[in-house]
């Protein structure tokens, strides 16, 4: 199992990582949470949680344990991927998850595009009693804005499967010239 890698970034994109580890170029997967908080420096450390299908070997990437947990939480629950937990931590912050699934939110759950209001309910069930078990910090990440943050937040929403078009008249519609990718990246999906 990959818990964690340290090396050189070699790409960095709102959704995939290219890390460098003794020759070896590792692609992982991320969230914008993740993506706000690496910085774009060459040496970079990321832990990991290596997911093994019959037809691939996946890497997911996480700047904080708490995200990883909460990423870990997640694929327990029956009907959610590594795909749509990703999706989930890209939409909110793991403490905001923790949050809402601890007051039982299930209308902020069921925001996120892909979680219809069952799964939103199972979520809450399946994890209320980790959550409670558990105390949620909020990390603060600043990231700094400037005139790619529409492109790489447009990048994002179309790695996820969003429509090209769609995608940017829904960033259009939030931006304001000050907004991080992320935000510009989560204000969008509220949209679509």
């Amino acid at each position: 199992m990959i818990t964690h890698l340290n090396g050189r970034l070699i790409e960095k994109n709102p959704t995939n990582l290219i890390i460098e580890c003794g020759g070896v170029g590792y692609f992982v997967k991320i969230s914008l949470n993740t993506f706000s908080a690496i910085s774009s420096t060459e040496s970079v450390k990321v832990l990991t949680q290596q997911i093994i299908r019959e037809d691939a070997h996946l890497l997911y990437g996480f700047a904080t344990s708490e995200e990883r947990d909460i990423f870990n939480f997640l694929l327990s629950v029956s009907g959610i991927g590594p795909n749509t937990a990703i999706l989930m931590l890209s939409s909110m912050s793991p403490s905001e998850i923790a949050n809402a699934i601890q007051t039982e939110d299930v209308r902020s759950i069921q925001a996120i595009k892909g979680i219809g209001a069952k799964t939103a309910q199972r979520v809450i069930i399946d994890l209320k009693d980790k959550m409670l078990k558990v105390e949620w910090t909020e990390s603060t990440n600043i990231f700094a804005g400037n005139n790619t943050n529409r492109f790489d937040a447009l990048t994002a929403l179309i790695s996820l499967g969003f429509d090209k078009k769609n995608a940017e008249k829904a960033i259009e519609k939030i931006a304001t010239g000050d907004e991080s990718v992320e935000d510009l990246i989560k204000g969008a999906l509220k949209i679509l």
